[in-house]
């Protein structure tokens, strides 16, 4: 499976958060820059206060909300459809806290991004950061994926480490691997959209 590649035209992204947005801005700030080669088509929320909206508005980006009712399946093709509609070549989840359902990976299959703040394939799930702490590991970090059916377990597209010192807690161990986050994506995702990548099996290859 290939990804885009770049003709010239700025490819197309759009990114889902459920939160403050403070990993979306960081994508926000890179995708101002015309040399990144890449707009933002559109950010999407499952939480019509969540403050990823408010960071997406005062950049001039569109925006959507997409909460989740009863009917998850409903939800999940009326999702596909509202990403769909801004045409991108790539979607990233920014904390992004709803698992997508069938309908949307198949619509996005190859092209739906997540990152994760732990070393996959170990400490996957909500906990990563806790759970790294707690089994004693010296080197947390991200990763960033390609998202499947599974929780955390799709292809592995870069992964940074982030040390842990003996002084951390969750909170302070987060917010480091947080900036590691940030960096990655800016960089990774910046690269895919503009030189194309590769998916064979579980390899992924980016220029």
């Amino acid at each position: 499976m290939t990804g885009p590649e770049q003709h010239g035209a700025p490819k197309r992204i759009v990114l889902l958060a459920s939160g403050s947005g403070s990993t979306l801005q960081a994508l926000l700030d890179a995708a101002a820059d015309p040399a990144y080669g890449v707009v933002i088509a559109a950010v999407g929320s499952d939480r019509p206060t969540a403050g990823a909206i408010d960071r997406a508005r005062a950049a001039g980006v569109p925006t959507f909300v997409a909460p989740v009712g009863s009917d998850r399946d409903a939800w999940d093709v009326g999702l596909a459809d509202r990403v769909d509609s801004y045409a991108p070549d790539l979607v990233v989840s920014a904390g992004f806290m709803r698992l997508a359902g069938p309908a949307f990976l198949a619509r996005f299959a190859g092209r739906f991004l997540n990152s994760h703040p732990a070393l996959l394939p170990s400490f996957p799930g909500m906990h990563g950061v806790r759970d790294a702490l707690e089994y004693g590991v010296r080197l947390a970090g991200c990763t960033l994926f390609v998202v499947d059916g599974g929780v955390d377990t799709g292809p592995v597209i870069a992964q940074v480490g982030v040390p842990v010192l003996d002084d951390d807690d969750e909170s302070t161990l987060h917010e480091r691997i947080k900036d590691a986050e940030r960096a990655m994506l800016v960089d990774t995702v910046g690269r895919m959209l503009r030189e194309g990548y590769r998916v064979t099996g579980r390899k992924v290859t980016v220029p």
